[in-house]
């Protein structure tokens, strides 16, 4: 008929013709245009300025382009470290298996024993550590490109269906996913996993990549548990945990491991227990994730200076740990510190404060982590450093507020 030639006659159209689209929507298209004459570009952007009204200029690149390395495996050379320029290869370093390929490794060992495992990515293989298992169990991989919310709600369906999603999203990218978090998954109670790369500072990433929000947006919504691991041993029991519970679980962690975490030992979760790392009679420092290896570094100055302190490993943010809450009120110093990679507002100091405010204990409290504002571009360290959470700030007011709480108290036990 008339209608289907028309039809068809427009789709060869657009098929054909490039800039079509969105010409009729008004727009002046221009290209394409070669990206990488730079002359050109620069001449076609000058005519751009002056055309009266939206314009469009389609620009093609290829992705790694002027380097013969980057050229051939552009997902490699995304975001690289130290590497010699006349041959690609890295840097020689340490050798500490980063978070994220534990991730990968050790859900492609789950996979073989839980057939219903499937992981789900945004346009992020690479750098969430799952091209392992991608290359392992490739009918159970899913990337779904730049799309975290449809990530999300592709989980909530599998899980509907019996399966195990495991969704592996760096934390600034998952902001964009609450609303599918909340009302997809949390809402109907469904085993989703979510893997939370990223977390906390990401150093030289960019100040846009910094994960400083998931715990404050996550540990308020009903039925979600919410980890952080100190090491990958630790990792991967709560993976396993999480693999054996019936309702969503979110595990938190960061870019960076260091050696001097992975050599901690660690302990199977037990009914979402937290650990006691260091057990003192001064203060109480309860520590979250990346803030451990910080929250040791701390103590060590302390000591030196007369304070015994108690270091928990708080690994799980929600639900907290209330029974071994009420032990140390019982038993140790009413002087609590909390440290965390999230900004102070909402997140897991603040969990304790609700807690201790609502039981009505006489406990001073001191939240320590990122102010609320957003962080700048730099490493770690220079970020630490900058926002008085390295060791050596940590241990000052930690320092000045113990003494003045022993001063005021003693060493006398309080009574509720």
């Amino acid at each position: 008929t008339a209608k289907k030639i028309e039809k068809l006659k427009t789709s060869f159209k657009y098929l054909m013709v490039p800039g079509v689209l969105f010409e009729e929507l008004g727009y002046t298209y221009i290209g394409p245009v070669d990206g990488h004459d730079l002359s050109m570009l620069i001449n076609i952007l000058k005519q751009v300025k002056q055309i009266n009204g939206p314009a469009l200029v389609h620009v093609v690149t290829q992705k790694g382009k002027g380097y013969p390395y980057s050229e051939s495996d552009p997902a490699k050379y995304h975001g690289v470290p130290p590497f010699d320029i006349n041959n690609g290869k890295k840097a020689k370093e340490k050798r500490i298996v980063s978070f994220s390929k534990a991730l990968g490794l050790h859900l492609t060992k789950l996979a073989h024993e839980f057939p219903e495992i499937v992981a789900i990515t945004a346009a992020m293989p690479d750098g969430t550590g799952l091209s392992h298992f991608q290359k392992v169990y490739p009918d159970r991989f899913f990337d779904v490109g730049i799309a975290e919310q449809h990530a999300v709600t592709f989980a909530a369906g599998l899980a509907v269906n019996g399966m195990r999603p495991v969704v592996a999203i760096y934390s600034t990218f998952l902001q964009r996913a609450y609303d599918q978090i909340l009302h997809d998954v949390c809402r109907q109670n469904l085993p989703v996993i979510f893997a939370i790369d990223r977390s906390g500072l990401v150093g030289e990433d960019g100040d846009t990549h910094h994960g400083v929000f998931d715990i404050s947006f996550l540990r308020h919504i009903p039925n979600l548990t919410l980890m952080a691991p100190k090491n990958t041993t630790e990792m991967k029991y709560m993976l396993e945990y999480a693999l054996n519970m019936d309702g969503p679980v979110a595990i938190r962690y960061p870019k960076e491991n260091t050696m001097e975490m992975e050599k901690l030992s660690s302990s199977p979760l037990q009914n979402l227990k937290w650990e006691i790392l260091k057990d003192g009679r001064d203060v109480v420092i309860f520590a979250v994730g990346s803030m451990i290896e910080t929250a040791l570094q701390s103590a060590r100055i302390l000591e030196r200076q007369g304070l015994k302190p108690t270091i928990i490993n708080a690994r799980v943010i929600k639900p907290l740990d209330y029974e071994t809450m009420d032990e140390l009120l019982e038993t140790h110093s009413n002087t609590w510190i909390t440290l965390e990679d999230n900004i102070v507002e909402g997140g897991f100091g603040s969990s304790i404060n609700e807690y201790v405010m609502n039981k009505g204990f006489n406990v001073y409290i001191k939240n320590i982590g990122i102010p609320n504002s957003f962080v700048e571009h730099g490493t770690v360290s220079e970020l630490r450093e900058s926002l008085k959470l390295d060791p050596v700030s940590i241990a000052l007011q930690i320092s000045s507020i113990a003494r003045r709480e022993i001063n005021r108290a003693g060493y006398t036990k309080r009574t509720y």
